[in-house]
């Protein structure tokens, strides 16, 4: 059996060669003669799978090791028989302490007081409610909105329109262009006008859930806009002008956690041994080499939350590395967006840091402490 992966899935090839031949390509470089003789086909968000790609090829099983689907063409490859899976909730912790990041950021740079404002979630999927808890458990004020979910229950879910009286709003939807609730341009011309004065948006979703070219005009006229971008239209070269202007812009990294990317993988394997009748042994910690973990010395750092971050996971450095593509070509911004995702530092999880000088957590604030547990700081060593 043969078995091709995205090289930029980590820990796949000792995992998928338990069950066959893996050869390890650049997602976005994937084409119909590479699968020729491939059964099975393991890919991220850059790969667009659809019948063309897999036409007369024996490819009868993909699997995408993200949450979102829209790169896949999911109701051809099933009538084509094949069987598609992905791994839902893997990256969601990245993504919500890229969110926290963030705003600890813009708190140091424009003064946000984001524990007490008033916070919009769209999209109350896996990273929404995961963002939701943490959020709740700080202490903040959160309104919720999720269209087909509130169509299922009525549980003080909110509109689009009463979404704006948030401070902070933050983007967590797939994109779906048509259906009941498409997402396409969901953030558009109209909406993003009536954005509340000194509002923050963040998207952490798909580039097009926002309408990039109608965000950019309209920053040109606010200023006091605060604005967070991790996916852009156009991908991989982002509009410069908009890169220009937004307080934040990020390579599609958010979540790039070490610990996501490993569970994406391991959830698809999981998935592939069960199409194959296998068992899978273990789970995707046992998986990790101990030169991938890290620590934080509580001795050293100041007793406050965003220090604590700062340590771990630093949102400033990949806007620092965006935003030095400006001064390239198109050309070259596209293939060093991709490099930025491909050669992506370590980055660990909260949950995942290991503490040392632990007795010194007893001097710190209650509610820099709240903030940490909130997002699964672990003290038991």
């Amino acid at each position: 059996m043969k078995i091709l992966v995205d090289e930029n899935m980590p820990l796949a090839e000792p995992l998928f060669s338990r069950l066959g031949n893996v050869v390890m390509k650049a997602g976005r470089g994937i084409q119909r003669d590479d699968l020729l003789d491939v059964d099975a086909l393991m890919v991220r968000s850059v790969t667009k799978v659809d019948v063309a790609l897999l036409k007369d090829t024996p490819v009868r099983f993909v699997g995408t090791a993200t949450i979102g689907t829209d790169h896949l063409a999911l109701d051809a490859l099933a009538a084509a028989g094949v069987c598609v899976v992905n791994a839902p909730g893997c990256n969601a912790q990245a993504v919500v302490e890229y969110v926290i990041s963030a705003l600890m950021r813009l708190e140091a740079q424009r003064g946000i007081q984001w524990r007490k404002a008033t916070w919009g979630i769209v999209g109350l999927g896996n990273v929404g409610q995961r963002l939701r808890g943490v959020l709740e458990a700080i202490g903040c004020r959160v309104l919720a909105c999720d269209p087909p979910l509130a169509a299922q229950s009525d549980a003080g879910w909110v509109d689009l329109d009463a979404i704006l009286e948030a401070d902070i709003i933050s983007l967590h939807v797939p994109l779906n262009r048509s259906g009941e609730h498409p997402t396409w341009h969901l953030a558009n011309r109209e909406w993003l006008t009536r954005l509340r004065p000194n509002a923050v948006l963040i998207n952490a979703a798909r580039g097009s859930v926002v309408d990039n070219p109608a965000l950019d005009a309209l920053l040109m006229r606010r200023p006091d806009l605060t604005v967070v971008l991790d996916v852009w239209e156009g991908e991989p070269v982002p509009m410069r002008s908009l890169m220009k202007q937004v307080q934040i812009a990020t390579p599609h990294i958010a979540g790039y956690s070490y610990d996501g990317k490993v569970k994406g993988t391991w959830q698809i394997y999981e998935q592939f041994c069960k199409f194959l009748g296998a068992h899978a042994e273990g789970g995707w910690r046992s998986l990790v080499p101990d030169h991938c973990n890290q620590w934080v010395d509580l001795a050293k750092i100041d007793a406050n939350a965003a220090a604590f971050m700062q340590a771990v996971y630093d949102v400033g450095q990949d806007d620092t590395l965006l935003r030095a593509t400006l001064a390239q070509t198109d050309e070259a911004r596209g293939a060093t967006f991709d490099l930025l995702r491909k050669n992506y530092r370590l980055r660990r999880e909260v949950g995942s840091i290991e503490l040392r000088n632990v007795h010194h957590w007893q001097n710190w604030p209650i509610e820099e402490r709240r903030v940490l547990e909130a997002l699964g700081l672990r003290l038991a060593q």
